[in-house]
């Protein structure tokens, strides 16, 4: 029996550098950075005092009151990003047959350790009643259901900085099994707080930049020294393309190709050699039915870490060999937006489809020789681009793949 052919008809981000896709699209190709000092509290005390916050963000012009009161940032993300993925026409299917799939690492934790430290500081012991709905994982996707009236399948996946990314795979696994006629994907991340900053800079994961948050995040760079905190959230619709036609929807895109799997080798730490990241690549090239030299640009997970950044260049020698195709890393714009990454990193690779124009790689001055690629660095580059392909890969050896396909003019 064929499988059926996935296909993209919505999109939605929010990001350190725009919120809306067109204009997180035209930052990201101009080469804005979203990175600067922490606002959110008072940062003074820490030993980094960098990230990449959504900026200018005011939930009032975006959510429902009773959203902006009870609701995680993480949460609000989703919402916003899910919202411009379905646009204003209403759900793309019956209600009933419509998903929804939600990727988040961390979920509330920001608004946990709020509230540990608030209660840790009262005399009278008092936690909200919302405390909970707020900062669990599922909420996210349930609070978009509720609004938008989805009353299909609905789940939620948290395997760490692939969540976003395992949330499209999902989508396309209820799809394929013709459990949903249209799924939403949603990735959203915030973890901007004190307890997980110290922590993760006590593992030496961030960039210690204090002074040049601009040049803080640098993937692929002999000079990095780890990675920037990022927020936001990503959203995009999957359908078969025969229900995307019979509606007579616009595809921005073609899911062609997946792969998903485990290093099974230690909880923060990948490989070195990215063999286990390799085959994952691997995995999604041969669903796709398509080799290395078909793909003509790469979306990289490239978070700025030593040991990540040379794994996962290794791994691009093993699949593609002498034919690597460009790559660049857009988390030197926005930082390492969790969850929210996997997402909002595949609606750059079907924008550089659409307008032919590969994002830079910022902060790349001195290519590392460990990381031998052909980064486009600096600016953003013109090239045609009608397959791409983006990783996603996290902590506990989480490796996911996603290749994309430039739609033909007879899909529209």
């Amino acid at each position: 029996m064929d499988q059926p052919k996935l296909v993209i008809t919505g999109m939605g981000a929010v990001t350190p550098v725009g919120i809306g896709v067109e204009p997180f699209w035209k930052n990201l190709i101009d080469g804005r950075c979203g990175v600067g000092p922490i606002t959110r509290f008072d940062a003074s005390g820490l030993p980094v005092r960098i990230a990449a916050e959504v900026d200018m963000f005011d939930p009032a012009n975006y959510l429902p009151k009773s959203l902006m009161r009870n609701s995680d940032p993480f949460m609000q993300y989703a919402y916003i990003a899910a919202a411009e993925s379905l646009g204003a026409d209403g759900l793309p299917a019956l209600p009933d047959r419509m998903g929804i799939v939600m990727g988040t690492s961390m979920s509330g934790i920001s608004t946990i350790a709020q509230t540990q430290e608030e209660l840790t500081k009262l005399s009278r012991k008092q936690v909200g009643p919302r405390f909970i709905p707020k900062v669990l994982g599922n909420v996210a996707a349930a609070n978009i259901a509720i609004q938008k009236g989805i009353q299909g399948p609905s789940l939620t996946v948290s395997t760490a900085c692939s969540s976003g990314a395992d949330a499209i795979i999902t989508a396309a696994m209820l799809l394929m099994m013709g459990e949903a006629d249209a799924v939403v994907a949603v990735g959203a991340e915030s973890i901007l707080c004190p307890l997980v900053i110290y922590s993760l800079s006590n593992a030496r994961a961030l960039s210690r930049r204090n002074e040049d948050p601009l040049g803080a995040s640098r993937p692929f760079d002999k000079d990095r020294d780890g990675f920037v905190i990022g927020e936001g959230g990503g959203a995009v619709v999957l359908e078969t393309e025969e229900h995307a036609k019979a509606r007579g929807a616009k595809i921005l895109a073609e899911l062609i190709g997946w792969g998903n799997n485990s290093d099974a080798h230690h909880v923060t730490e990948p490989r070195e050699d990215g063999s286990l990241a390799a085959v994952c690549m691997e995995k999604a090239l041969r669903r796709a039915k398509i080799t290395p030299e078909q793909v003509d640009y790469i979306n990289a997970h490239g978070t700025g870490t030593k040991l990540g950044d040379k794994a996962e260049a290794s791994a691009l020698h093993t699949v593609f060999g002498a034919h690597i195709p460009p790559v660049s890393s857009t988390k030197g714009a926005t930082g390492h937006m969790m969850g929210a990454g996997g997402i909002t990193e595949a609606i750059a690779c079907i924008l550089a489809m659409r307008d032919s124009v590969l994002p830079p790689t910022l902060n790349l001055e001195t290519p590392d020789p460990d990381c031998p690629l052909d980064c486009v660095a600096g600016t953003a580059r013109q090239q045609e681009v009608n397959i791409c392909m983006t990783n996603a890969f996290g902590f506990g050896g989480q490796n996911s793949s996603l290749l994309l396909k430039k739609p033909s003019a007879a899909s529209n």
